[in-house]
């Protein structure tokens, strides 16, 4: 394999020329999209630098409190994000999407640290917090497109609802449908990856693997465990964000609140 080869600052440079081509085409065909071009390229740029130089500490440092306390702040965010998404209406979501979220990250990644990469430490950075970055990034999607879609159908068939609860239906069941066609949809983009990785679209792990020099089929397996992790902490996220928003839509009296 030949060495890497690294970007220095005017590769980088020269990188923004595509954002000036977008720039460009955006005034040219008046799109009005040109500041945010600008915003979303310097938030880009100050992010991943800040996190570049975070994460080049946490590995000097190899501290298992280091880890966890970036990790912690991930999740914390990452919370915040979906629950945003969901609704800003229910009280008591964000500690349904962050113990949902914890629940699921926490039982993927010990499974994937200690029964299959297994490195010298668990906590060892370099494993840990890139898998665990791919994990919520995925889990918040789903949670959001699920939560989402689940507030959206209690509210807009109330009646059906509340006919099954007068008919001696649980919550649960009166439910039922609404919470499994969310659950569907906020796995469905994951299985769409799944089905077409390799043959329509090469995912990015395995494509700066790829390009950091790693073998191809090296890099082919871990991007194979990278999408099972994937599927298996979304599904799991789904499952007990959908689980918890019901039960906020129902009192001690199974009458329908929200």
């Amino acid at each position: 394999m030949d060495d890497l080869i690294k970007l220095d600052v005017i590769d980088l440079v020269l990188a923004l020329g595509l954002i000036g081509i977008s720039i460009a085409l955006s005034a040219w065909q008046k799109l009005g999209l040109e500041v945010q071009y600008l915003f979303a390229a310097g938030r880009s740029i100050l992010q991943l630098m800040v996190v570049g130089y975070l994460l080049a500490l946490i590995f000097a440092l190899n501290n298992p409190i280091a880890v966890l306390a970036i990790l912690g702040i991930m999740l914390t965010i990452a919370s915040i994000v979906a629950k945003n998404r969901i609704s800003n209406k229910i009280k008591g979501l964000f500690a349904i999407v962050w113990g949902s979220l914890f629940a699921s990250s926490f039982l993927t990644l010990s499974y994937t640290i200690l029964a299959i990469v297994q490195p010298d430490t668990w906590y060892q950075p370099q494993y840990l917090i890139p898998i665990a970055g791919m994990v919520l990034g995925h889990a918040i999607n789903g949670a959001s497109l699920a939560g989402e879609r689940l507030v959206s159908n209690i509210n807009n068939h109330r009646l059906e609802i509340e006919t099954h609860l007068c008919l001696g239906a649980t919550p649960k069941q009166a439910i039922t449908v609404y919470r499994k066609e969310a659950i569907r949809i906020g796995i469905v983009p994951t299985l769409n990856q799944m089905m077409v990785v390799g043959m329509v679209s090469l995912p990015g792990m395995f494509t700066g693997q790829v390009l950091a020099g790693s073998d191809p089929l090296e890099a082919a397996s871990y991007q194979i465990l990278i999408l099972f992790v994937l599927a298996a902490a979304n599904l799991m996220t789904v499952f007990l964000v959908s689980e918890g928003v019901y039960r906020k839509f129902f009192d001690r009296n199974i009458q329908l609140i929200l």
